[in-house]
């Protein structure tokens, strides 16, 4: 097998060789150009010590990026290859980092110590492809195995627990039953992680391909890191709008929306706070009144614990607070509620409702409609540049001051209510009529 590298990798390796060392790709690249997706980074493994590399690659842009574990990042053509030594890790005694590593000149002893099948591929045009644990093979059927021991594995690095739901869900494969159990088996130690690496390949999880099955088969891996999640597993919603159990209905309603993370962690905890707010009627029907609030509480402090950015915080607990707001296909309403969101925010608000109607029991997919018809409005509201923000209004602060309106607060309680009155269609957005009606609010004499 041949595998198509940039003139820079191709360059970096045959300079290595005439040193008379050993140099391959090596990794993620390897498995990504079998499957015949794009490389975003090159990782080349060599024979050569640190030292040696500095040495080979001294004509050009260097950078000691982590040298104690045998890594210099080498510039070729502003293409930046992260270039490693063959290396043994020592113990790991805080399963995350070895203790030690120590250099060695088999690419063999090199590829022993990686985390899966599919990452201990190496490739030279020389050689060919280097595969010792069958990852060719795996990647063929599609599986994620561990190299060796998959307790050994996860107890050296638990990030590799989080790696191996990662590459499920986004390369769509299956983890084979012995390392499946060792996931759900060592689960725990993934409170020997930081907060941030573990955000990061939630991240990468919840908009793969294959978020829905992930979050369903390995729920309880999740839930070491965010046990607010565990009341909602097997919660019967008692209603004839369900099909699904609380957590089954997330994780379906995940998988249905739109790949874009705020709205995938919208989707994740839209429905978070309805076990705490789960009440029963006369009729033995579910209720969960105030949902929504109690959700946006809990996503707010899950998503601020997880170190997620402020402005991720604000987005999504927005949507998670509105998510099952009504909205009706009328310019009105959607004028006011692109006011609240933002057209991008509004847009993102209907591909909430859209995934969370899909995820509702089938008979009551019909509302989909509904949601089109609101997506419509949006679009003739943008099309026919109506007002639906302060920064579209005729007028601004300016213009009151002129007319005599001076106090901040006034000036602005002016403005949100010549707002209110374009969108309620009792105004129409042209400078003259709307500094008579801020006249009128105002007690100011025409």
């Amino acid at each position: 097998m041949e595998i198509n590298t940039p003139q820079q990798v191709k360059d970096a390796i045959a300079k290595i060789e005439e040193n008379e060392h050993e140099a391959y790709i090596v990794g993620g690249c390897v498995r990504d150009r079998i499957l015949g997706l794009d490389v975003h980074d090159w990782d080349i493994t060599t024979s050569a010590l640190p030292d040696e590399i500095m040495e080979i690659f001294a004509d050009y842009k260097t950078a000691e990026t982590g040298t104690e574990h045998g890594t210099v990042t080498v510039i070729i053509d502003s293409l930046p290859l992260e270039i490693t030594t063959y290396r043994i890790d020592g113990r790991y005694l805080d399963n995350r980092h070895p203790e030690q590593v120590t250099f060695t000149s088999k690419i063999d002893d090199d590829l022993s110590r990686r985390d899966f099948t599919i990452n201990a591929l190496a490739y030279n045009v020389r050689v060919g492809i280097v595969d010792l644990f069958g990852g060719i093979d795996d990647i063929n059927k599609r599986t994620i195995r561990c190299v060796g021991e998959p307790d050994d594995r996860f107890s050296e690095d638990a990030l590799r627990i989080m790696r191996a739901l990662r590459f499920a869900s986004v390369l769509e494969f299956e983890i084979e039953p012995q390392t499946a159990r060792s996931i759900h088996r060592n689960r725990d130690l993934l409170n020997n992680i930081s907060v941030e690496r573990f955000q990061k390949e939630l991240n990468e999880i919840l908009t793969g391909a294959a978020a829905e099955r992930i979050l369903n088969e390995y729920r309880d891996v999740i839930a070491v890191i965010i046990p607010e999640i565990t009341p909602m597993f097997d919660f019967d919603q008692r209603t004839k709008y369900h099909n699904l159990d609380i957590w089954r209905h997330t994780a379906k309603s995940v998988g249905e929306s739109k790949d874009e993370l705020e709205v995938r962690l919208t989707m994740l905890f839209h429905d978070i706070g309805k076990p705490a707010t789960f009440s029963v009627d006369g009729q033995g029907v579910g209720h969960f009144y105030g949902h929504g609030k109690e959700s946006t509480v809990l996503t707010k402090r899950i998503l601020k614990r997880l170190k997620y950015p402020t402005r991720t915080i604000e987005h999504v607990s927005k949507l998670v607070k509105f998510h099952d707001a009504a909205v009706h296909p009328n310019k009105k309403s959607v004028a006011r509620w692109m006011n609240r969101l933002s057209e991008q925010g509004m847009r993102r608000l209907l591909s909430v409702k859209r995934a969370d109607t899909i995820a509702h029991a089938p008979e009551f997919i019909g509302r989909l409609d509904e949601i089109d018809s609101i997506e419509k409005v949006v679009d003739a509201v943008i099309e026919d540049e109506d007002c639906f923000s302060l920064k579209h209004l005729a007028v601004d602060g300016n213009d009151l001051i002129e007319i005599g309106i001076t106090k901040g607060t006034r000036i602005g309680n002016t403005l949100g209510n010549l707002l209110d009155a374009v969108i309620n269609q009792e105004c129409e957005n042209e400078r003259e009529a709307l500094l008579t009606l801020a006249k009128k609010i105002n007690k100011i004499r025409q």
